[in-house]
């Protein structure tokens, strides 16, 4: 009498067994193949950005001609003093200057980021749209991002001057150029003009890979304009949108050039940390003016994390999740 014998449970995890070594095999040799292709990048990278930051903050634990000596000469070279350069920051004589600048950088990224993620969203919209003479606004939107930024500042400086065009069409003497809230205006007017078609080129992207299909079956179950904005262009747009945010708000954080130019530097109501830094450097405070650059390094990682986690943009951790559900789910 011949009996079958059948797979009992136990015996199927062995049996999978081979496949999952496999598998395993497979990722890890995946895994390796990227980090060799990935190496030389990896390796500018840490050229190229690693070493300056690393640099950067050694120098802000030294001080360089500053301070006397019991003689009551001028201490040359590199004199080690810790944190001495931030506690200067925060509690020190310079901690007034440090404030000051912190909350126009704040100030400048906030307002001009909101601004022009309305304008540029507006300005994609315009563009995407079908209409006779679409090329020639599509270039004319453009344009200012095109301008150098110096060029950009001589441009509105023109403009905010006291017999300028923008006191022209308000009627009233305003001193934009002068240190004061005007000058703080002149500047976000000056930033949203300029940057706003950069935002806009990213969503046009966006929108561009939108299937139309999608839009004429809302209007078939009678979704009006309004809705289809909500409910399908915003969330499918949102990744270009997002990655277009970020870029701005980094860029604006270490604004220096444009309110050098419109405004002038060593102006209280335009000082950003970025410029605070310059001016450290300029009078050879080489210690303090690393000091202000890391804070502000430390300053922009902060908030580039805190988007990417808030807002959700962390690509790499929707990989990993995608990369262990797919795991879980091989058999």
């Amino acid at each position: 009498m011949t009996t079958t014998e059948t797979p009992s449970a136990a015996g199927t995890p062995a049996a999978g067994a081979p496949r999952a070594r496999a598998h395993g095999r497979d990722v890890q040799g995946t895994k390796r193949l990227a980090a060799l292709l990935l190496s030389p990048t990896l390796l500018v990278l840490a050229l190229v950005i690693g070493y300056p930051v690393l640099a950067g903050f050694r120098e802000s634990l030294y001080a360089r001609g500053e301070g006397l000596d019991d003689q009551g000469f001028v201490v040359e070279g590199d004199r080690f003093v810790g944190l001495g350069n931030y506690t200067a920051i925060f509690q020190g004589d310079r901690a007034d200057a440090f404030w000051n600048a912190f909350s126009n950088t704040t100030f400048f990224t906030l307002t001009t980021v909101v601004l022009e993620t309305l304008i540029g969203v507006a300005m994609a919209l315009i563009m995407h749209q079908a209409f006779k003479g679409r090329a020639i606004v599509r270039a004319g939107i453009l344009v200012p991002w095109a301008i150098p930024t110096a060029i950009s500042g001589l441009l509105w400086r023109w403009i905010f001057q006291a017999d300028g065009a923008a006191n022209a069409v308000l009627g009233r003497q305003i001193l934009w150029t002068a240190d004061g809230f005007p000058a703080k205006m002149a500047v976000v007017i000056a930033e949203v003009w300029k940057t706003s078609p950069f935002i806009g080129l990213l969503v046009l992207a966006g929108l561009q890979m939108i299937p139309r299909d999608v839009y004429e079956a809302a209007r078939v179950d009678g979704a009006g304009p309004v809705q289809q904005f909500f409910r399908i262009t915003l969330p499918l747009v949102r990744p270009a949108l997002l990655v277009a945010v970020l870029f701005r708000m980094l860029d604006v954080l270490r604004m220096f050039d444009l309110p050098a130019v419109l405004i002038g530097v060593n102006q209280k109501s335009v000082e950003t940390l970025t410029m605070i830094a310059w001016f450290e450097a300029s009078n050879l405070r080489y210690g303090s003016a690393a000091a202000y650059a890391t804070v502000l390094f430390l300053y922009i990682a902060l908030i580039a994390y805190l988007f990417v986690k808030l807002l959700g943009a962390d690509i790499i951790g929707v990989a990993r999740q995608r990369s262990r559900r797919e795991r879980r789910t091989t058999p």
